[in-house]
């Protein structure tokens, strides 16, 4: 676990992050700070925007998700082994997205590449 202390602390400092932008995210979507327009027109635009701001957070919801397993796997002394073929993933890879848990090659062959 030493060998990954810097990265984990990387890793809790983006968990940091997304946990604030997905405060300001939520406030947003439930119009905290202000409610709908009475105006149908400008509804129907903060709606969109609400569409466009969900997604966001599911995307950081998940991003979340990936960074809490990592910091798991960096507990538990797996950190850096592809969890699908079992070899070792590329320090270049895991400088790239910290969170990677399989190694380029399952990566693309998952995704159908």
């Amino acid at each position: 676990m030493k060998e990954y202390q810097d990265v984990r602390d990387q890793l809790l400092n983006m968990l940091e992050d997304l946990d604030d932008r997905l405060g300001k995210i939520t406030a947003d979507v439930k119009h905290v700070d202000h409610p709908l327009d009475k105006d149908f027109s400008e509804q129907a635009v903060e709606t969109e925007n609400d569409q466009v701001l969900d997604a966001l957070g599911n995307a950081a919801r998940d991003e979340v998700e990936k960074i809490k397993q990592a910091i798991f796997r960096i507990d538990a002394g797996t950190y850096g082994v592809c969890t699908t073929c079992g070899e070792p993933i590329r320090k270049e890879r895991l400088a790239a997205l910290p969170f990677a848990n399989q190694c380029l090659r399952c990566a693309e062959r998952s995704q159908g590449r």
